[in-house]
């Protein structure tokens, strides 16, 4: 067996996708005789700085001669990789063994490269090591991706599934013509087997993108069938060609779990805490909150805190945050960049269901006012007089549970609530 991976591929403004040149790869092997098992979609660290958006990794798993296998994947990297792009630098790494057979230190990469940064040193090192053949253009960063996507196969336990169609190369780079009834007709069939296919409140077509390149629309969820049927449902211009992959995308794998006080920029962490400060929306319509640690006896200015982010694209779960009140318990999961939490999820472990309020007078039902310093409160008109605020029950607009931000802010790793698997009741969102 034969493992090659691949990353760094395609550009921001000239397009180009590594999962397409992995396709043309998995052709190439095919016409040439070999057998691919299957390719495999790597979602590398989502909050590394100069990765396009999905920051995607492939890997093609073969029986195909490890030096034939380099050889066609090189051609097709060195032909199809937009290296126009000074941000692009395209690696290819070419294991001699099985996927299962990853040696354990390659194992690991993969699963650092998905939650930490690491350098192309590190990437080197363990090619050189273990005398798997590689290329590269430019910088090579590329390398890093590719080795770790040799690797997750035997590191990761949980795989999801996409179907990739792809579009005539003549269009490329020209508005796509998909029918969003088609889209959603087909999703709703297959929900929830077949999920973030649309965002039924933003009434978008998530599964088509915007950028420029040769993805049509790509199809997740967890059942193959149910995906390629949803694919068959959509009417659009013609299919150039289509390629299941698996994917670690929706499984959190990103997420590690970490304290307030442990967080670091550039990683993705799941941290409980409780609500220090309102909701505050600023411009542009972000929402904030802080977020202190738990069971803390010191002074609460020194307790360990977090900012916490909903920003404007993540559009209704705002609301869900803005719903938050002083302390409510929760445990948040996302990306800590310039030590601010980017909310992709939270779960509301515990709500505070009432407060002090100044009390009524019970005569002629007006709010009190203050008697003084420690003398508690008095109704003006009727003389009555209580000691003490009064504890009244509070309306929430928020259950116990986990809630999410909508299909079209979802990173692709994230994984959909829909999907199950978590720890308390859940509050999809379609």
């Amino acid at each position: 067996m034969t493992v090659v991976g691949l990353d760094d591929t395609d550009s921001r403004e000239r397009g180009m996708c590594t999962t397409y040149v992995a396709k043309t790869i998995a052709d190439r092997l095919e016409r040439a005789g070999a057998t691919v098992s299957r390719l495999v979609l790597v979602r590398l660290n989502p909050a590394v700085e100069y990765k396009t958006r999905g920051n995607a990794a492939l890997a093609i798993h073969t029986d195909c001669d490890p030096g034939k296998a380099f050889e066609i994947a090189r051609e097709r990297l060195a032909t199809l990789a937009e290296t126009a792009d000074e941000r692009t630098h395209p690696g290819l790494v070419v294991a001699d063994h099985g996927p299962q057979r990853a040696p354990s230190d390659v194992s690991t990469f993969a699963r650092r490269a998905i939650r930490t940064h690491l350098e192309r040193a590190d990437a080197t090192a363990l090619i050189d090591r273990h005398g798997y053949r590689s290329w590269h253009a430019g910088n090579g960063r590329g390398r890093i991706g590719a080795l770790a996507a040799i690797g997750a196969w035997r590191e990761l336990e949980e795989w999801t599934f996409e179907r990739i169609s792809y579009r005539q190369s003549d269009r490329w780079g020209t508005p796509r013509e998909v029918d969003p009834e088609s889209v959603f007709a087909a999703a709703d069939r297959e929900y929830p087997r077949v999920w973030d296919t649309v965002d039924r409140e933003e009434g978008e077509t998530v599964c088509v993108p915007n950028a420029p390149g040769p993805i049509l629309y790509g199809i997740r969820g967890d059942d193959p069938d149910a995906i390629g049927r949803v694919a068959e449902g959509i009417e659009s211009e013609p299919v150039a060609s289509s390629r299941l992959f698996v994917t670690n995308q929706g499984t959190d794998v990103h997420l590690r779990d970490g304290s307030l006080e442990s967080v670091r920029d550039g990683r993705a962490y799941r941290v409980d805490g409780r609500v220090a400060s309102e909701p505050e929306t600023r411009r542009g319509g972000h929402v904030f909150l802080t977020l202190e640690a738990l069971g803390d006896d010191r002074e609460r200015d020194e307790r360990p805190s977090l900012e916490c982010a909903a920003f404007e694209p993540t559009k209704r779960f705002r609301d869900r945050v803005r719903a938050l009140r002083v302390g409510d318990r929760l445990t948040v999961c996302g990306e800590v960049s310039r030590g601010t939490l980017k909310l992709e999820k939270f779960a509301v472990r515990q709500l505070v269901e009432t407060e002090r309020v100044t009390p009524t007078c019970p005569d002629c039902g007006r709010r009190m006012e203050s008697a003084g310093r420690n003398q508690g409160y008095r109704c003006r008109d009727c003389k009555t007089a209580k000691a003490e605020k009064e504890t009244v029950a509070l309306e929430r607009d928020l259950e116990e549970g986990w809630y999410e931000v909508p299909p079209c802010a979802r990173r692709h790793v994230a994984k959909p609530l829909v999907r199950g698997g978590f720890d308390a009741p859940v509050h999809p969102e379609r």
